[in-house]
């Protein structure tokens, strides 16, 4: 028996799922290590109002997970989770497509 490789349909779920422009760039920001909400806003440039519905949607996806820190000053931190990490070698392979293919 072999293995059936996923359709269309799971291919295009897939990027319903993490294919934002936005959503991309938050997951690449949280790669190397947890972040604030200040920190990512710093380091994406996206608005406030834009960052925390990504991050909804991310963390509902369960792509990312949130952690706050109730001491003072309270804190809220976010990070990748395995299901969210599991996605760089795909990444890693569009972008080897990106430039062997589209002009930069």
């Amino acid at each position: 028996m072999t293995e059936q490789k996923p359709g269309p349909c799971s291919i295009i779920k897939s990027f319903d799922i993490i294919g934002s422009k936005w959503r991309l760039v938050v997951l690449n920001d949280l790669q190397g290590s947890e972040k604030r909400f200040n920190e990512l806003k710093r380091s994406t440039e996206a608005s406030s109002r834009t960052l925390s519905r990504v991050l909804k949607e991310l963390v509902s996806e369960g792509l990312v997970e949130k952690r706050v820190e109730k001491e003072s000053p309270i804190a809220t931190y976010y990070s990748l989770t395995q299901k969210g990490r599991e996605l760089f070698p795909v990444f890693e392979e569009v972008d080897n497509w990106a430039e062997k293919w589209l002009e930069t």
